[in-house]
């Protein structure tokens, strides 16, 4: 094959308009490298980098011919689509150019991301029990009646017209507990009996799937696989992990599992309606377990419960386990909707009490308390690494690659997260250059004179530092606060110190509050985690990130508590290498809110002195891009000041 992954780049970025970038070109060689030596390879590749084309250019000339099978993976739905609607048909366009056939493509989504036709047609003679969802009845939230029946009546509606089925494709979108009523899971799906397999919008994605030779997912689909609950991709050559610092916690989310006695009593009802089976004894070890679980604290549990709470966690798997085999013994000949759902439905549930019931310290278990009074039983596992070392990493060529994956200078800890450094195969990171100037583009301010943090929120002297440099900069300000109660009080000052407009979080949706806060160029939104990624407002309207304080994870956060734990007993710095780690993550993610594009100019103004006074400021700092740094305000405002002159 004569064609190079730097000629398909090149005709790709011309025929889109753009530029050469040299940490593009970079990363494309390097993954190509990954690919011919069957390798791992880390890359951080800032914002601008163009990274989707960088990994896609020789990714599918590699593929191209049904040579190999790919999987790229990424965090967002934004990025999927740019990659299918977008980077890859460029691709797919200048590898035809050399007279070489590309790859072909398909989606993978979960199987309920799909609208299930015979659902929608009624097969599942549900209407008695349209509105009673397990959320309502946990949470105690009621919709009224008309206002779901008619989302549900336009989901049908769109299900008559769609070519897909996908409910991204459904604009506006509709709630979860909507979205439940025309959908389902693969565990529930009939299958072959369906009367509408032939028309299944889930069958045939997945038909394209395994046709394709590269195929792009979700991280939520990675951590299925990892999670070892079901083998959902297909078979691949080289896996590509876009946007990869999320997906440890996508792997995590994907085997934690959560459970109450209002769930094993509500499942207790739906098999009585579905069936004939008798289910009073499971309902009551329901009620059982709700009432002892009443009587726990919310926090970790460490070791074992108390007895009555133990007891009746085994009670309900007992009883449900035999329900489960009169459920799967009912014949899957019968295109029985009501009972699939019900048999998925108590698997699912069985399968998630098995793991609530391990007091191994490989699982943490603790009881959360929702702002009803319910409490759940969640059990998550204490480490990921290991599972996505056996599951994703051995036997494939892998690139892992994000903005933010070297921390404090390394790619050690990143490796050591996402199990890479546990795989037998040789990896190596790679930083690309990026092609923003950072050093004459932005400036780092950390106020070192002010107090440090403390519970009691942000100080007035923090406050009266936020106040000043929002003025300075006439707005354009995101400001990043690590609780909502910071981020309450802060909004309140500077509406009552300030002549500036301030969106603040919960006030609306998070898009419509970007969206404002983007249009116009004078005001500041402030806000917590929910801001500190993925918010992209390129631009003056943000020339000024302020971060309050190091993102530390809380103390109290049962996982980090056990983390600890087992890092403490492994003789390694608990604070090192499980706060810090994860609080730098975050903190590289909220600065890198500032700078969008090449034109753009501002200041990231850390209010935690922290990291001026302490030693790990030094690791946070290194995560960092290298920004102009300064710890004089008056240099601060007045940098502002002239930014601001510019700009108006």
């Amino acid at each position: 094959m004569g064609s190079t992954p730097q000629k398909i780049l090149e005709t790709a970025v011309n025929a889109m308009g753009g530029q050469p970038r040299s940490g593009q070109q970079e990363m494309v060689a390097e993954v190509w490298e990954c690919i011919q030596k069957e390798e791992h390879l880390l890359v951080q590749a800032g914002t601008g980098t163009g990274k989707s084309l960088g990994y896609l250019a020789p990714l599918m000339l590699e593929c191209a011919q049904g040579k190999k099978h790919a999987v790229v993976s990424t965090a967002t739905i934004a990025l999927q689509r740019q990659i299918m609607e977008k980077d890859a048909p460029a691709v797919s366009r200048a590898i035809s150019k050399e007279g070489i056939v590309p790859p072909r493509l398909a989606l993978l989504k979960g199987w309920n991301n799909y609208v299930c036709p015979y659902k929608v047609n009624g097969g599942s003679e549900l209407a008695d029990t349209l509105f009673d969802t397990i959320d309502e009845l946990e949470s105690g939230r009621e919709d009224e009646p008309s206002d779901l029946a008619k989302a549900v009546k336009r989901v049908r509606q769109w299900a008559e017209e769609t070519i897909t089925g996908d409910r991204d494709d459904l604009i506006p979108g509709v709630p979860d507990r909507v979205w439940r009523q025309v959908s389902l899971s693969k565990r529930e799906c009939l299958g072959e009996k369906c009367p509408y397999a032939d028309d299944c919008f889930a069958r045939i994605a997945r038909e394209k799937v395994r046709e394709a030779d590269l195929v792009v997912t979700n991280h939520a689909i990675l951590g299925i696989q990892a999670a070892g609950k079901n083998k959902v991709l297909p078979e691949y050559d080289l896996l590509v992990v876009d946007e990869a610092h999320q997906l440890p916690a996508s792997v995590r989310s994907q085997s934690t599992v959560e459970v109450s006695g209002k769930m094993v009593q509500h499942l207790a009802r739906i098999i009585a309606r579905s069936t004939s089976l008798e289910t009073g004894e499971l309902e009551s070890s329901g009620r059982a377990l709700e009432n002892a679980m009443r009587q726990m604290e919310s926090g970790w549990i460490r070791g074992s419960g108390p007895e009555n709470f133990e007891a009746s966690l085994q009670v309900s798997e007992t009883l449900l386990s035999a329900l489960v085999r009169e459920l799967n013994a009912k014949s899957r000949d019968e295109s029985n909707l009501k009972i699939a759902i019900a048999r998925g439905s108590a698997n699912e549930l069985l399968e998630a009490l098995g793991i609530a019931r391990c007091q191994d310290s490989s699982v943490v278990r603790s009881i959360r308390v929702d702002r009803d009074g319910n409490r759940f039983l969640n059990a998550c596992p204490l480490e990921v690494s290991g599972s996505m070392a056996n599951s994703l990493w051995n036997e494939h060529a892998v690139v892992l690659t994000s903005a933010t994956i070297k921390m404090g200078g390394t790619f050690d800890g990143f490796a050591y997260e996402s199990g890479l450094a546990f795989s037998p195969t040789p990896w190596k990171g790679v930083d690309v250059e990026s092609p923003f100037d950072y050093s004459k583009q932005a400036i780092v301010y950390v106020a070192s004179h002010l107090p440090p943090p403390s519970r009691q929120g942000p100080s007035e002297q923090s406050l009266r530092e936020l106040a000043e440099l929002a003025q300075a900069s006439n707005g354009g300000m995101l400001a990043l606060f690590a609780s909502h109660q910071a981020s309450e009080r802060a909004a309140a000052y500077l509406r009552e110190n300030t002549g500036l407009k301030v969106f603040a979080q919960g006030d609306d949706s998070i898009s419509t509050l970007v969206k404002s806060f983007a249009e116009d160029e004078n005001s500041c939104l402030v806000g917590t985690l929910s801001l500190w990624q993925g918010v992209d407002v390129p631009g003056h309207s943000c020339r000024l990130v302020v971060i309050d304080k190091i993102p530390f994870p809380r103390p109290d956060d049962p996982l980090i508590q056990a983390r600890n734990e087992a890092a403490t007993k492994a003789r390694k710095n608990a604070f090192m290498s499980v706060s810090l780690s994860s609080a730098a993550l975050l903190f590289a993610q909220g600065a890198g809110r500032l700078i969008r594009t090449a034109s753009d100019r501002g200041m990231v103004a850390i209010l935690d002195s922290r990291v001026a006074t302490k030693g790990y400021g030094k690791y946070l700092l290194a995560t960092l891009p290298p920004f102009w740094r300064t710890e004089d305000g008056k240099i601060a405002r007045a940098a502002l000041g002239r930014l601001s002159a510019s700009v108006n």
